[in-house]
């Protein structure tokens, strides 16, 4: 195991849904079940970081001690993250952080959510150096038009169908199946997403996640604390990236500000960024991954993801998808969790999600949808404000 990797002991999750229930109650129990396929007791964790669930209120804003609080108070360290959809790799990579410096043996990560109805807006007020709030206050534009521009330039650029968009959604309700933390368990086909509500032209109801309550949790340790409690073989976090943008950015995913520019001339987008940075880190290819969680938030943005995480080239997500090589049993699974599709958001929790996903990939006990002879999976998620991240696992 490399000195710069740090041991999965533990994952746990509460189901996504819309259960309506306070935020920390979900973060409990899947604070609990990656305790409990730890095999370690709470009292043995000695730093706790949270992924804010931000509601106004207060309890969200100190996520770690929130969390700390509800599993009964150990003296353990706490930290909080916040990255909006990142939320959860930003706080993973805190605990790995303090576990490679040495301040730390044993961390819980937790993210956990409590939705509103509807679409995702900014909390009140007026802020003008807001990338997120600007955007409503400008352009008038929920996350679903953001997505339709995404959808509508691949459309222009590679020959994307609405039918291709609609088979994304077919291919990710039905690994969600058997996945018993998943929200929509039910099979679709091309005409019912076709059929459904356009919501933002060229997108469908179907081809939109909703929003929803859930949490999810992971356990992370030294690796020499692994081997002591007799892990020879644990799934390991080989990198995390947490990158930002790079000036100048030619395709804009949300406006970003800056007050200077860096100047010079950006190599990679954004979003292609953020997984380079990963691979880079753990000394992996694209080549060797064998299957990805990405951030389906629309079911074209999950083929701008293939690309950007470099599993095929520019304009090629198309070919991969029809010949059914991104499904269990091709050549490179993607989002054989459901996805974002079947689960929804839940803001700080599902970052970690994914995680969660891979672990148990790479473990080989994701029933029912397993990827056979997984050996290293990449997760990869946009924050607001310029966060990236991507998780790479292995084992």
């Amino acid at each position: 195991m490399s000195s710069s990797e740090v041991a999965v002991l533990g994952v746990g999750m509460h189901p996504w849904g819309k259960w309506g229930r306070p935020f920390t109650e979900y973060g409990v129990v899947a604070a609990r079940a990656a305790l409990d396929d730890a095999a370690i007791d709470w009292s043995q964790v000695d730093l706790v970081v949270g992924g804010e669930t931000v509601r106004n209120g207060y309890a969200g804003y100190v996520a770690g001690a929130t969390f700390a609080q509800a599993l009964g108070w150990n003296g353990a360290r706490v930290a909080t993250s916040y990255a909006a959809c990142a939320t959860g790799a930003q706080a993973l990579d805190t605990a790995r952080a303090r576990i490679l410096a040495g301040l730390s043996e044993v961390a819980l990560v937790v993210g956990a959510d409590t939705t509103p109805k509807g679409f995702l807006a900014p909390n009140a007020g007026e802020r003008w150096d807001d990338p997120d709030w600007l955007r409503f206050r400008l352009l008038g534009m929920t996350n679903p038009a953001y997505f339709a521009l995404y959808a509508r330039r691949r459309m222009d650029l590679y020959g994307a169908t609405p039918e291709d968009f609609a088979a994304v959604k077919v291919k990710n309700a039905r690994h969600g199946l058997e996945n018993p933390n998943a929200r929509y368990r039910k099979e679709v086909s091309v005409d019912d997403v076709l059929s459904s509500a356009v919501v933002s032209d060229p997108l469908h109801l179907l081809d939109i996640c909703a929003t929803s309550d859930g949490a999810a949790a992971v356990v992370v340790a030294s690796t020499e604390y692994a081997k002591k409690i007799g892990l020879d073989r644990p799934v390991r976090v080989s990198a995390v990236s947490t990158v930002t943008p790079t000036f100048p950015n030619t395709v804009l995913d949300l406006p970003h500000i800056s007050t200077d520019s860096s100047a010079g001339e950006a190599e990679r987008t954004f979003k292609e960024s953020i997984a380079h940075a990963a691979y880079e880190e753990a000394g992996i290819s694209p080549e060797d991954v064998s299957l990805a969680e990405v951030y389906d938030l629309s079911t074209a943005l999950e083929l701008d993801w293939m690309e950007d995480i470099g599993l095929c080239k520019r304009g090629e997500a198309e070919v991969l998808l029809r010949a059914g090589e991104t499904t269990i049993g091709g050549r490179i699974p993607v989002n054989p969790s459901g996805g974002l599709a079947c689960f929804g958001e839940a803001v700080p929790a599902q970052a970690l999600a994914q995680v969660c996903e891979v672990t148990w990939q790479l473990r080989g006990r994701a029933t029912g949808r397993q990827v056979e002879g997984a050996t290293v999976g990449i997760t990869a998620n946009q924050g607001l404000f310029g966060h990236g991240s991507a998780v790479l696992l292995s084992r």
